[in-house]
């Protein structure tokens, strides 16, 4: 199969490999489209010590399995695999189990390819009626579906029910997306680069500024950079809830006695539960999470390009998707 492997820091190669073979309990998926994440430009950046090169990165995709009693079914991958057995996973909170596992990480390879072997039960089937390029969307939506839920349970809706998302990219989108879908209305995206606040304003709809000075009840934090968790501290209202998903750096950027003074929860948030995808997924085929028409979609051998357009920061579109058979 081709494969886009990262082969160093800054570098990626296309490279002939073995397909991948199907286990018991797995499936063979030919991938139609896999996103590119904020956490794949971490690791092509060298700023990922749990991917190191070389390896095939790519964790947000959807295909069709090939093979076996399932053939043809138009699948999306929760690339999340837990143990099914520790305290974490019985309590249904099966992101935080120790022995966690996803795709792109060793010892599983990724998705930037033209073939992926998946357990049968991270597959969601995709109804005909939903291009595979916006199913592939599931996970960096459940990302921000499981971050808004969480903040959303912490959050006292009497103290108000305003909400800023920092960063306009992939997950900020979607978190002002599942923000809307459970039910807070007055969401607004702070992005700096010009470029992206026009694309989100003019092609997604969505209320972007370039700065924000006002006070906000729920503020997700989609960067994880010291200046946006800065950010974060002294926008969020008294009483109110910031809900860190990015993983930008490792440290500094709060005001603790701020947060402490004003009674701020601050949560912190990884991945997503298997039900919180499923219920993403069911938003993503009811239209509950919009038109999801904010792809740019390329061919895998365009990765590279991509990678370094995306690390230049001249796309506009907050998701490029990667076909491995364009």
């Amino acid at each position: 199969m081709k494969a886009l492997v990262y082969e160093g820091v800054e570098t990626l190669g296309l490279r002939d490999l073995p397909d991948p073979v199907a286990d018991v309990g797995q499936s063979l998926v030919r991938i139609a489209a896999s996103g590119i994440c904020g956490s794949d430009m971490h690791a092509y950046l060298g700023h990922d010590e749990r991917r190191p090169a070389p390896l095939i990165l790519g964790h947000e995709a959807a295909g069709v399995i090939e093979g076996g009693a399932r053939d043809g079914t138009r699948v999306t991958i929760n690339p999340l695999v837990s143990c099914g057995q520790c305290t974490a996973c019985a309590s249904g909170r099966e992101n935080l189990c120790p022995d966690r596992l996803i795709i792109s990480m060793p010892p599983r390879e990724g998705a930037f390819a033209q073939y992926v072997a998946m357990r049968d039960e991270n597959l969601v089937v995709v109804p005909d009626h939903v291009p595979l390029e916006k199913a592939a969307l599931a996970e960096p939506l459940a990302v921000s579906w499981h971050s808004v839920r969480l903040g959303l349970a912490a959050h006292d809706r009497a103290l108000g029910q305003t909400a800023l998302v920092i960063g306009g990219g992939a997950i900020g989108l979607a978190a002002a997306l599942a923000l809307k879908a459970q039910g807070i209305d007055d969401v607004t995206i702070v992005e700096p680069n010009a470029t992206r606040r026009a694309y989100l304003s003019d092609v997604c709809g969505a209320q972007a500024i370039a700065a924000a000075t006002d006070d906000y009840a729920i503020v997700i934090d989609a960067v994880g950079y010291a200046a946006t968790r800065a950010m974060a501290s002294a926008l969020c209202s008294p009483g109110g809830v910031i809900v860190h998903i990015g993983l930008g750096e490792d440290t500094a950027g709060l005001d603790v006695r701020r947060m402490t003074l004003q009674e701020i929860t601050f949560i912190g948030t990884y991945t997503y539960t298997p039900q919180d995808f499923r219920d993403t997924c069911a938003a993503i085929f009811d239209g509950s999470l919009g038109a999801l028409n904010w792809i740019e979609r390329r061919g895998l051998d365009e990765g590279p390009q991509a990678f370094r357009d995306l690390r230049a920061g001249t796309v506009a579109a907050p998701k490029i998707v990667l076909d491995p058979w364009a």
